[in-house]
């Protein structure tokens, strides 16, 4: 029987979505008994990615937005944790970028894996709401199914710092075969990379996406790249066609 991984109260129907147990929502079919985790599913969600911070404690991460679709832009996000009421580990705040593009949501309290990837994949589910038309929850559930099955974990050597560290790298195609994609094909050719790491606060080195364009060797729609400061940026010239 599946349950809930240790990430509390927070971001709503992100969380709910993307948390709750698969089984009848594993597909738009007949109900299908539940299952387990992926590996994608544990890494991601449901890893104590701040085990070992003492709070409080401030993460900074840098945000860039680049490509052919909109204007550039770059800006930061700030991840407050501080104690829980038993002094554990940690209730999480986070200005999601600054000004006109800000994202108000909610702290989390008692989080155990690092809410950071659920802000940033609010922010996207929101923008390719706005891009589309489309419904957020149609985004939010083929995410969710994506992670659960149709992830690629491999292990990838990475910089932080300057030095060398080992991650764990989940890439996911959410909509590539999407029954709905024709409404929204420009779009559809998007790809989603996380990197984990248990050797960087907080456990999340950094988060992507990446829009590809129709013509091959061209310059992307629309890449989002969110590192912690002091992460090197990896090449995501892999994710082009």
């Amino acid at each position: 029987m599946r349950t809930h991984p240790p990430l509390r109260a927070g971001l709503g129907v992100l969380a709910a979505c993307l948390l709750m147990p698969l089984g009848a929502e594993a597909a738009d079919g007949p109900a299908s008994p539940p299952q387990d985790y992926s590996d994608a599913e544990r890494i991601i969600f449901m890893t104590e990615h701040l085990g070992a911070l003492q709070p409080p404690q401030t993460l900074a991460y840098r945000f860039r937005k680049h490509g052919s679709l909109e204007e550039d832009f770059e800006d930061r996000v700030t991840l407050r944790l501080s104690p829980t009421a038993s002094g554990a580990c940690c209730n999480g705040e986070a200005d999601f970028l600054s000004d006109a593009r800000r994202l108000r949501l909610p702290a989390v309290e008692d989080a155990r894996a690092n809410p950071v990837i659920l802000y940033f994949l609010e922010h996207d589910v929101r923008d390719m709401n706005r891009l589309t038309k489309g419904q957020q929850n149609h985004f939010r559930k083929r995410i969710r199914m994506a992670i659960y099955q149709g992830a690629r974990v491999e292990q990838r050597a990475l910089e932080y710092l300057g030095r060398p560290i080992s991650a764990q790298q989940v890439v996911i195609s959410p909509y590539e075969d999407d029954p709905n994609r024709g409404r929204f094909e420009q779009y559809a050719d998007k790809h989603y990379v996380f990197w984990l790491s248990n050797e960087v606060p907080g456990g999340v080195f950094g988060v992507a996406s990446r829009m590809n364009a129709r013509d091959a060797g061209a310059e992307p729609l629309m890449v989002e790249e969110m590192y912690l400061e002091g992460a090197t940026p990896p090449d995501l010239t892999a994710l082009a066609r």
